[in-house]
């Protein structure tokens, strides 16, 4: 355990003007930016991650001797909270739009082009759908028959895959809706919460007769909005793995400390605050710390065993979460033996096509990083999705030989990598079911009783990076409105504000 000492550190109370004490659990980028956010309050920070590394689920490596990531690729850029962050520790010069935005759907035997207009697959214009061959001329046609049906109130809640289903046929779902939202939550369409995953739709669905006509209105109003001119994502230089690592060196330099290797084993109320139990491990010391507040930036299953005691209703609700597994991996080719069929920036797989890889992003096309290199050329597939994962029970190089198999059919790629990674990440992905949204209310309302104590993640405002970092603020929030008052750090940011 990096930095660890033997018995007790950041005790509270340590007199009039000391800054309050906050332990942040968890060292993924949510876990981060809540130590980032607490930081600028003046607070002293401590954060604690069991793993090796920082970063979670954003992790840049290298293959071949190019930088890779191995992780999460983009941030979506319409949304702020992450492009924010990025600029505030120092990476604003380095975020880029994709080189192309061209994807394909490889469905009814052939690479087809994502048609635009369509707000998570939902198509808003039938026009561009009809154009690329996506759907069947019956899938078409029973689009256009949702004009002769009477409006559907989703209620309180539904799966978006059946919503759809009913309102603009099971084609529709099953060619655009299912790569597309797979492709976020890794999970399937007829079970995810159409309110929790894609709330504009959701409140489409509510307030117009038609879903084609939601989501004309969902692309004006976008279309209308701030964010309009700007790339819908963004990346990193050198791979968005950087961001991470960028907020933890910032929080270094304004006296957080970071352990790594640092699990947590216990978390206790006490008369003046919490008191956190780390370490423990093999040779890794025990060491307990007193702080003030904490927030919890764990996936559920850690999360609930440490609130057990403190919260049994919250971690009775955190064991119900379902997580989907997948599999990432990374190729490097010589450009010299590629087929010219390897254009735009990648293709997503419909799963009612029976393929083993659900989606190949063409790294060098699609980032100028990553295409700088005139000899090599960087690709990768995903595999495994909820419901979906015995695939990932095979070795390594099976995953490579199926994920090569796919894109020869795909692209007719028959070349040889000369180099390879396959990054596991399992439990990876929180699913969303019906009802999601009013189990996180459940969580929050059982925690609400423990002052001092927050939560954050991507099981609880969306699962993208933008929505981990709301998350994080939202719980840095929190818990500093209980902390003792210190004088904010200057130069570092003021609350309230993206530093």
């Amino acid at each position: 355990m990096q930095e660890a000492d033997t018995s007790t550190h950041g005790r509270t109370g340590s007199g009039p003007g000391t800054p309050g004490h906050a332990v942040v659990i968890g060292g993924g980028i949510a876990g981060l930016a809540a130590a980032h956010r607490l930081l600028a309050t003046g607070a002293r920070v401590t954060v604690l991650e069991a793993g090796s590394r920082l970063g979670g689920k954003l992790y840049a490596g290298e293959l071949a001797g190019l930088p890779v990531d191995l992780g999460a690729e983009s941030v979506l850029a319409r949304r702020p909270e992450a492009v924010e962050l990025a600029r505030a520790v120092g990476l604003g010069d380095a975020l880029q739009a994709p080189a192309t935005a061209t994807a394909s759907l490889w469905t009814r035997g052939a690479l087809r082009p994502m048609p635009r207009g369509h707000v998570m697959g939902v198509p808003g214009d039938i026009g561009p759908l009809a154009a690329s061959g996506v759907l069947s001329p019956e899938g078409l046609a029973r689009i256009s028959a949702e004009a002769d049906l009477a409006p559907a109130d989703p209620g309180e809640d539904v799966a978006v895959g059946a919503y759809v289903a009913a309102r603009l046929g099971r084609e529709v779902v099953d060619r655009l809706v299912e790569p597309l939202l797979g492709g976020v939550y890794a999970g399937d369409a007829y079970r995810i919460s159409m309110r929790a995953a894609v709330p504009q739709l959701f409140e489409a669905a509510r307030t117009h007769r038609s879903l084609g006509d939601g989501v004309r209105e969902i692309q004006r109003r976008a279309a209308e909005g701030p964010q309009a001119a700007g790339p819908v994502f963004a990346g990193i230089e050198g791979g968005i793995g950087r961001l991470p690592l960028a907020v933890a060196d910032a929080c270094r330099a304004a006296g957080a400390r970071i352990l790594t290797g640092a699990p947590v084993r216990e978390l206790l109320r006490t008369e003046t605050g919490w008191r956190v139990v780390t370490g423990g491990a093999g040779s890794a010391p025990a060491e307990v710390i007193e702080a003030d507040a904490v927030v919890l930036a764990t996936p559920a299953g850690p999360a609930a065993g440490l609130l057990e005691r403190l919260a049994p209703a919250a971690a009775s609700e955190l064991r119900g979460v379902e997580y989907a597994s997948m599999a990432l991996v990374t190729l490097a080719f010589r450009r010299a033996d590629l087929p010219p069929t390897l254009t735009g920036s990648g293709f997503l797989v419909p799963p009612v096509d029976g393929r083993t890889i659900k989606a190949s992003t063409f790294s060098s096309n699609k980032w100028a990083w990553s295409g700088a290199d005139p000899e090599l050329f960087l690709l990768r597939t995903s595999v495994g999705r909820h419901g979906d994962e015995a695939v990932l029970e095979r070795e390594d190089a099976e995953l490579v030989g199926v994920s090569l198999a796919d894109l020869g059919d795909a692209v007719g790629l028959a070349a040889r990598p000369v180099a390879s990674a396959v990054t596991r990440w399992n439990g990876g992905l929180p699913q969303y079911p019906v009802g999601h949204l009013d189990r996180v209310a459940r969580i929050r309302t059982a925690v609400a009783a423990l002052p001092g104590l927050a939560l954050c993640g991507a099981l609880y405002e969306g699962v993208g990076i933008p929505a981990c970092v709301a998350s994080a603020h939202r719980a840095a929030d929190a818990v500093a409105a209980v902390l003792p008052a210190a004088a904010p750090a200057g130069a570092f940011g003021t609350p309230g504000t993206e530093h």
